[in-house]
Parts: structure tokens; sequence; C-alpha cells
């Protein structure tokens, strides 16, 4: 897409979804201390320069050049609303701690329009909490442990084993492939390949083009598009909730579908968007971020090898014990992959920035941030401030490491890593932080053993990572592989 298509569609976009609400648009009271900034066109703000594509290891020219001229803090019009910007990681903690209660969740109506409004993502206050208890109780330490464990590792081996020895793939690909295959057994015992699985893939895939597309409701649009796939992926999970129903719930509580049938009093229509939302942040997000793991890694053959000796112990104290599948303690012996984990979420950036509402008049830092007006907590410009991170640009899982006693870190290394540890927010913060985040960093850590264990890889084209502002491979991060021989590990 040219960047005047994008612009053109964008364009389009904020006039269709905020015209009306603009000329409508409630009359703030004057503030004397607005951080510093600029509020863009008339209705269209600056929308379109902060939505430009930009590589995902970077904030983009458009906030370098603000930060650069307005500092961490600044206001802007963006999504048709007034707008205070943060980059300061001070301020997103203090958003973020305080949710419910100076801040609350609120993304664009488009959003809601197509994950629906029951969704965890765009639900406040008493019914995001109760959501968010009942997937904390189904991604409990103790399910991790007994049950979703061996399913991240039978699904990383079907994936796996699917490559052909010295052959090409697109990475992106097949991480989306493992990641949903994962979620459709997870959610609803879905088993990969089966004729009702694939064709609810190519729904979702459809549909998610839609997620991450300009939401322009007219025919022939992926936004449209989307909508009409969400309706036959509800229609499908509606028919899935029947069924168990008419057969009495008698499956075991093994997937999300049958705990909360038994274990909540959702309506239909809640358990419909609680699945569909499931199915797309624990899918999406892992996807990418696994994709990220492997076009970082291989610019970095030192962590690579470092991965691979720290799994090829692992794998030979599995042999000595004649077992084969991976189980707890094994996980906890991932020092090093937790390192690599950690920085390819603060490097990559899968979730950029998050949208908030300030529910009252705030001051901070001698800054007004009125009431009702957006407020954008920008996680990837923390994580990618080089006061905070030494060389943020740079892939250098070392700087996660805290055993001191092995490495010989200082006071001083110790202090520095404990401060980027406070200001490390990938999966965002206070009482909306990530439910799935246990379950993703599973999902990574197992996906990365068994790769390191079993192939090299390179970039068979050149590819990166673009946040759009979802963060994409253009062209699928295609890698070239190499199986390794199971000589090298005995």
């Amino acid at each position: 897409m040219s960047d005047l298509e994008f612009s053109l569609i964008v364009l389009l976009s904020i006039l269709a979804s905020f015209l009306i609400s603009n000329l409508i648009k409630r009359h703030y009271k004057p503030y004397n201390n607005l951080p510093p900034g600029n509020m863009g066109w008339p209705f269209l703000g600056e929308t379109i320069g902060y939505l430009k594509p930009y590589k995902a290891t970077t904030i983009g020219e458009f906030m370098e050049k603000h930060i650069s001229r307005y500092g961490k803090i600044y206001k802007s019009n963006l999504f048709g609303e007034p707008t205070i910007v943060s980059a300061d990681a001070g301020l997103n903690r203090f958003i973020l701690q305080n949710e419910g209660r100076l801040f609350e969740c609120s993304y664009p109506r488009s959003i809601g329009g197509i994950l629906g409004k029951w969704s965890m993502l765009v639900l406040v206050g008493d019914m995001h909490r109760d959501m968010r208890i009942i997937s904390l109780n189904f991604l409990s330490n103790a399910r991790l442990r007994t049950h979703l464990l061996q399913e991240v590792e039978n699904h990383t081996l079907l994936v796996l084993q699917s490559w052909n020895q010295n052959s090409n793939i697109c990475a992106q690909d097949e991480a989306k492939k493992f990641t949903f295959n994962l979620m459709a057994k997870h959610i609803m015992s879905l088993d990969p390949g089966k004729p009702e699985t694939e064709q609810l893939k190519k729904e979702y895939i459809t549909f998610m083009k839609g997620v991450v597309s300009a939401p322009l409701n007219f025919p022939g649009t992926a936004y449209r598009k989307a909508l009409q796939s969400r309706s036959t992926i509800l229609e499908f999970i509606e028919r899935k909730m029947e069924q168990r129903i008419e057969n009495g719930n008698e499956e075991k509580e093994e997937d999300l579908l049958g705990w909360v049938l038994k274990n909540s009093n959702l309506s239909k229509e809640q358990i419909l968007d609680l699945v569909l939302s499931l199915l797309f942040a624990g899918h999406e997000t892992s996807s990418v971020s696994i994709a990220l793991a492997i076009y970082f890694l291989q610019t970095c053959p030192i962590a690579v090898q470092q991965l691979r000796d720290e799994h090829i112990e692992i794998l030979k104290a599995k042999k000595q014990s004649q077992e084969t599948e991976l189980n707890w303690d094994d996980y906890k012996k991932m020092e090093f992959t937790q390192c690599v984990i950690s920085e390819t979420l603060r490097l990559g950036n899968v979730v950029r920035f998050l949208h908030r509402k300030a529910l009252k008049d705030v001051r901070y830092k001698g800054y007004d941030i009125p009431c009702g007006w957006k407020v954008l907590p920008v996680i990837a410009a923390v994580h990618l401030d080089p006061s905070l991170f030494d060389q943020p640009q740079h892939f250098n899982p070392w700087r996660w490491h805290y055993q001191q006693s092995e490495r010989g870190s200082t006071t001083a290394t110790a202090t520095a890593t404990a401060t980027s540890s406070q200001n490390f927010m990938p999966f965002g913060g206070g009482p909306r932080l990530c439910a799935g985040s246990e379950l993703a960093k599973l999902e990574m850590a197992i996906f990365l053993h068994h790769l390191v264990l079993s192939y090299d890889w390179e970039l068979a084209d050149t590819d990166q990572a673009f946040a759009f502002p979802f963060v994409d491979f253009p062209k699928g991060l295609p890698i070239r592989l190499r199986r390794i021989s199971n000589n090298v590990f005995s």
C-alpha cells in the first residue's frame, strides 16, 4: 500500500467515524497548564501522521519529532478526540495503576464494533473485573502446570515436524498456525486439521484483516468483510454452545467454553464475545511475539548458542530420567530463555500503546489532564527510551539476567536491572494486566525449546517488523531452515 493510499484510507475512516461527534463535541473549560503540543487539523487532528507505518523497533518519525519538540508528555488530537500522549514511564505507571479511579479504558468505537461490546478489551468496571476473573481462573497456574503446558508442546511439535528439511517457510504464518490451533483446542476443543477447524481459521483470517484495517463499513472493504466473518464465527461458537447444553455439557472441563458454561452466569451474548475476544487476544499477540523472537535471534548467533546450550542441558536431563515430555520443572530451568522473551517483548513491542480516558481532572508534573480527554500511554516509547534502557535498539537478552552470583553483577548493575523491570510493561499493568501473560510466555518458551534443538535458520529474503500500528512482517518473515543432527546433542 502506498503512502497516498494509506493516507486516503485513514482520512476517509476518520471523517466517517468522527465527523458527527466532532460537530457536537462538548466544550471543555480552559486549562492553563495543558502540556505543549499541536492539535493538528480540524476534525482530523494528527491521526494520519500518528498511524503512518514505521519500523517496529523504533517509535516512528512522528513521535520522535513530537518528543524532541514538546517533551515526553504532549497534547494532540487523535482518533477524533483531544488527547494527552505519554512517553513518560512515571505517567504511564500512574495511569495504569489508577484504572477505574482516575482513568478508564476507552478504545475507538470501531474496535468495540468488531470485537463486540462484551469484549474484555473494551469493557470497564465490574463487568471487566468479572470477565477477567473468569479468564484468570481458567488460566490459573495449576492449569498451566497440569494441562496447558502439554497442549503447548503438542501443538509446537505438530507445526515444527511439518517443516521439510532445508526448506523455506514463512515464520509468521507458521507461528500463527501454531497459536490458532492451540487456542482453538484450548477454547473449544477443536482438533487441528479438521474441516471445521480449517473453516473457522479461514473466517478468522478475514476477521483479523478487518480488525487491523480502517473502520470503513462499506461493501467490499476489509472492515465490512470482517463484520460478516464475525457473524459466521459467532454462529459457529453458538452451535458449539447449543451442542454442549443439549448434551448436558458432559465434556470434561478441559476447554474454556465448557468451563464458562458450567462455572459462570454469563449470558449467551457475553459468552460469545468472551470466546471471540480470547481467540483474538490469545492468537494474534503470541504469534507475532514468536515471529519477533525468530527475527531477533537470527541477528544474534551468540544468543542462539546460549539458548541452545540451555535447552541441550534440559534435553540431557530428560534422557537420563527416561522422560520425553516437558514438565513444569523443565520450564522453570529456562532462565536465559526468559531473558530472550523479555528482550523480544521490549524491543518488538507487540502492544505499542493503550487507550485510556481521564475520569477526573488530573494534575501530573505540573500539567493538567482534563476530565474526558483521551490519554495514550505509549508503552513502546518507554521500552525504547535510551535514558531507561542502554542501547535500546540493540537486541541484548543479557540485560535481563539477574543471576548475580553467576554473572558477578555489581550493585550498580543490579540496580539498573531493577529499574528496567520497573519500566517494563509489555502486558500492560494495574487491574487490566493481561490475563494471558503467563500463557504467552509459556508458549514462547516451549516453541523456542524445540526450535533451537531442531533447526538453524536465516532470513530467506529481506523483511522486518513494521507497526501499522499493529506489528506485522510485510513478507511474513521468510526464513531458510537447516535441520540439526541429533548427534550434536550426544
